[in-house]
């Protein structure tokens, strides 16, 4: 079973480098958007803010840290949520460029994608017919023929720079089951170390499907290989978001919302903002008799650094 926890984790996830500008107007591009997005969504509720950058001038995604640290700073300054900056970064970025921000960052927590797969966005091309940018339908298409990698090399890489070098704990992020047992892996090679926070991401084109199957499978492996020494997030993609999240939160789970996973509030309905999926997922678990753990509470949990001991 996973570690037993008396309030959930609420992490809002708030650009990403999955939309592009043209699927919703409300998607945060510049540093002051993705900053005030922020500390909305702290303040609705989410404890964990996970972060991309943007290139102000057109969103395209970028790793560049000069960007990042745009943003960083504002949001330690008006929040006391956990900052959780990528590696996954975007489509075609090297691991070293994916790692330049976080290494000069130096955050409490990063996220790190436990496989390397295919990442389909293609299909959403045939649902706009026209976009903002000529670099939007190029980039959706890329995907279509695209590897997302992290090797074992590479995750070896981000570990030690970032684990041992840096203090950094993770958000695992695991896309399929196989993704457990390469966590599971580093874990016996004493690489991470417990409590570990696994992200369990379901609907994404090249991962697991999101159904309540696999949700009741991935957390039964997780069990198996990591007991009590992790805790249970859940991701759902796009309109799986509100409803796998349910489930999972009543099996035990952590949540993952914002607008990187889904840019909808309701059946056909954009979200306005990332601090709108905060309440909504906010007031289905306070419905459901649970609490949402502070920032305070997360970084005890989850045996965080401490927000004064990063390098923003």
């Amino acid at each position: 079973m996973a570690a037993a926890q008396s309030k959930v984790i609420i992490t809002c996830a708030i650009t990403g480098s999955i939309h592009t500008p043209t699927m919703s107007p409300h998607l945060p591009i510049t540093p002051a958007q993705i900053a005030d997005e922020s500390v909305a969504a702290a303040e609705a509720g989410a404890s964990i803010i996970h972060l991309h950058a943007r290139d102000p001038s057109d969103g395209r995604p970028t790793p560049d840290p000069a960007v990042f640290m745009a943003f960083l700073p504002e949001i330690k300054a008006r929040t006391d949520a956990v900052i959780n900056i990528t590696t996954g970064g975007g489509h075609n970025m090297t691991v070293q460029e994916r790692l330049a921000a976080p290494l000069a960052a130096q955050p409490e927590m990063c996220s790190c994608n436990m496989g390397s797969m295919n990442f389909g966005l293609y299909p959403m091309l045939g649902r706009y017919p026209t976009f903002q940018h000529d670099w939007e339908p190029a980039y959706l298409e890329a995907s279509r023929d695209f590897i997302f990698r992290n090797t074992f090399k590479d995750i070896e890489f981000i570990f030690r720079e970032l684990g041992e070098g840096c203090g950094t704990r993770f958000e695992f992020e695991c896309y399929d089951v196989g993704h457990l047992y390469t966590l599971a892996h580093f874990l016996d090679r004493g690489l991470v170390k417990p409590p570990l926070f696994v992200q369990t991401i379901f609907g994404i084109l090249g991962g697991i499907g999101a159904d309540t199957e696999n949700l009741v499978h991935m957390k039964r492996i997780a069990d198996k290989l990591f007991g009590d020494a992790y805790h249970w997030s859940i991701l759902g993609a796009g309109r799986h978001q509100m409803g796998l999240l349910t489930v999972g939160a009543q099996m035990g789970g952590n949540v993952r919302v914002g607008l990187e996973d889904s840019l909808y509030l309701g059946r056909g309905q954009l979200a306005a903002s990332n601090a709108d999926q905060v309440r909504k997922i906010r007031r289905i678990l306070e419905e459901l008799s649970l609490q949402v753990a502070t920032p305070e509470e997360t970084r005890a949990m989850l045996h965080l650094k401490g927000g004064n001991n990063v390098a923003f």
